[in-house]
């Protein structure tokens, strides 16, 4: 594959730096290495030839064309904070950079809709939606991640039960093609039936198809309350069979989610305080908006009925701020402190829900017999489990050698109970041999042949998710 791209020269140097300006480039090898990686742990840099910063979408055409004429690979980056290799430039080539096109352009507080620029963070989001007392919902608990980055990989979060993930947050989105052209789908209206929506097709497409460079997203009202119930339970199933009755109820919760006793002793260690019940062998965490502290209180009085009957053990409402906040901390920064205790892997695999507790079941058989712990938790309400593969007592190459054929396991439980090798976090470079073992080979082949479509010289970000 690599002989099929051209080579980047100083004519193509020069060229680049007269589409972007000196400041928008970055040839410096030291300066690139940030450039280079994503927050996979288990990411191997690659390192880019060139880093281009363009500042709008009419830039980031000329560049395209540039490339597209001399076959040189673009891989498009938001901010960096992916978990499966989806950023990283494998060909070289050139990184292309979205993190100067970072305006909000519009708050629209009639039409309920935010229009904005791919290298926005959730963080700038959130505090401009909340001056005009709206709310972007997605929340993927990373706050420096970009707009961008949020509609490659199509990120969910713990909002996603009532909110959905981000795709059903996106109205339109302007997108510049690998040929240069320019395309604006969709727009800021409810609904639309003419034609193929594209819109959906590129969300969740990894840079692969285009370059997106301005988003049209649905806001709501910001909920005037939040609150959590906890819930210890001694049988992850138990936990999880509460999960469709909860589900039943007339109103919707934000969002439902699970942990492992695994995870609580590793975040307990990490965050230097005791989670409550940490006793215990397995959680549920339901997270609610509502109007009214009366309205979340009727709702979780339903809701610790539900969970007691199915052998909760208690049913903890926080009785402050600062407990509800600890709580929620404890749940974000399972991922930090996993990553601190030894070599990791980030998996996402989503199954139904009603197979959530089989699937964790057979996930503990295979970590016992490859010899690799496996710290789990995950959104109980949309059946998104997070499995995190943990290296402890175990040199680099030992680390190595179980952990392809732990995933391959994993994976293949997954898919066997009708789910997918991904929920939220992308193929990208990591997941593409899992991804390729456990698709149907007819389902394959049309993705190729729309990326051929899109992309016939596959300069965009190539050798993400499929080989072409």
């Amino acid at each position: 594959m690599k002989s099929k791209y051209g080579k980047i020269t100083s004519q193509t140097i020069k060229e680049l730096t007269a589409i972007v300006g000196k400041s928008g480039i970055i040839t410096d090898k030291d300066a690139m290495v940030g450039y280079s990686h994503d927050e996979s742990p288990i990411t191997k840099p690659h390192a880019p030839q060139v880093v281009v910063k363009p500042g709008d979408s009419q830039t980031v055409a000329k560049l395209l064309v540039l490339a597209n004429k001399k076959r040189i690979p673009v891989t498009p980056r938001g901010g960096g904070t992916g978990l499966s290799g989806g950023c990283l430039p494998l060909y070289g080539g050139i990184v292309l950079s979205l993190e100067r096109i970072n305006r909000i352009l519009e708050i629209d507080k009639e039409n309920f809709v935010a229009v904005v620029e791919p290298g926005v963070t959730l963080s700038q989001l959130y505090n401009e939606t909340e001056q005009y007392g709206l709310y972007y919902p997605v929340y993927p608990a990373e706050m420096n991640a970009t707009i961008g980055g949020n509609i490659a990989t199509n990120a969910g979060g713990m909002n996603a039960v009532k909110y959905g993930v981000t795709r059903y947050n996106v109205m339109g989105l302007e997108a510049v093609l690998p040929n240069g052209e320019i395309i604006q789908t969709g727009g800021k209206f409810a609904k639309c039936s003419s034609g193929y929506d594209l819109t959906q097709l590129i969300i969740g497409s990894e840079g692969t198809l285009a370059v997106v460079t301005k988003v049209i997203l649905k806001l709501t009202t910001k909920p005037a309350k939040r609150q959590l119930l906890f819930a210890p339970f001694t049988e992850l199933q138990k936990a999880i069979d509460a999960v469709p009755d909860i589900l039943k109820l007339e109103m919707t919760p934000t969002g439902i989610e699970f942990m492992d006793k695994s995870v609580i002793d590793i975040v307990e260690k990490y965050i230097d305080r005791e989670v409550p019940y940490h006793q215990y062998a397995a959680f549920l965490m339901v997270i609610m908006d509502g109007e009214s502290d009366d309205e979340i209180h009727e709702y979780f009085s339903k809701v610790e009925d539900i969970c007691k009957q199915h052998g909760a053990i208690e049913a903890m409402v926080p009785n402050s701020e600062r407990a509800k906040r600890r709580l929620l901390e404890a749940r974000e920064r399972i991922y930090p402190s996993i990553k601190k205790c030894a070599p990791m892997e980030a998996l996402d695999v989503v199954v139904p829900r009603s197979e959530i507790a089989k699937f964790v079941r057979k996930v503990k058989e295979i970590s016992q017999r490859h010899e690799v712990p496996v710290v789990i938790c995950g959104h109980a309400g949309d059946g998104n489990v997070h499995l995190n593969p943990i290296g402890v007592d175990m040199d680099e190459k030992e680390w190595e050698k179980r952990l392809p054929k732990l995933m391959k396991d994993i994976y293949r439980v997954g898919t066997s109970l009708g789910g997918a090798v991904s929920g939220e976090h992308g193929i990208g470079l990591h997941k593409k041999a899992y991804f390729r073992q456990e698709t149907d080979e007819a389902l394959l082949k049309t993705m190729r042949e729309i990326k051929k479509a899109f992309d016939p010289n596959n300069i965009l970000n190539p050798g993400k998710i499929f080989d072409f």
